[in-house]
């Protein structure tokens, strides 16, 4: 008898674990992308004047409507006459939909072709709505012959006017030298 009791209490046990073990990555919920699109190109216009255009290889947009740009992204700003002002490139970029703000990172450059000023940094961030960019990252600007060094810096948007806080030092470019 003590015996057939052992065997009943086990056989639950043996009969349970040969069911089919449960995957539960099935479980998990998805973090990656919704939609992924190559060779994007989106223009911003007002008054039938481009003021925007927005280049990327590839665009990931996730469920909560950011994007991502894994593959460098490019912003090129337009004057109030349609030309072409100032350039933004990044090796990757993001947007935060909420916040409607977007960041590069990696080698971050900004040159505006009209005054002749370039900025260099690890990180950019532009806000369309306040139309300005801005960082408290290492920033290296140039403009004409001479090289700013500083921590944290706020512009507008065409990259005409800036603020360079806790500037490092400053130095007049040698012949042959450039950003």
């Amino acid at each position: 008898m003590p015996r057939l009791l052992l065997i009943i209490a086990i056989l639950p046990l043996i009969l349970a674990s040969c069911g089919e073990e449960v995957d539960t990555s099935m479980l998990e919920v998805y973090l990656g992308p919704t939609s992924i699109a190559y060779d994007v190109e989106l223009f911003h216009s007002d008054s039938a004047i481009i003021r925007t255009h927005l280049q990327a290889k590839k665009q990931m947009e996730f469920e909560d409507g950011n994007l991502e740009f894994p593959e460098g992204i490019e912003i090129t700003f337009f004057d109030k006459e349609g030309n072409i002002s100032t350039t933004m490139r990044a090796d990757k970029g993001f947007y935060e939909r909420g916040k409607n703000l977007y960041r590069g990172e990696g080698d971050v450059k900004v040159d505006n072709l009209e005054k002749e000023q370039k900025l260099s940094s690890e990180e950019l961030f532009w806000d369309p709505g306040s139309k300005k960019i801005y960082t408290d990252k290492f920033v290296t600007i140039q403009e004409k012959e001479t090289l700013f060094n500083g921590t944290g810096m706020e512009a507008d948007e065409g990259f005409n006017e800036y603020k360079l806080f806790k500037v490092i030092n400053s130095r007049t470019l040698l012949p042959g030298e450039g950003m």
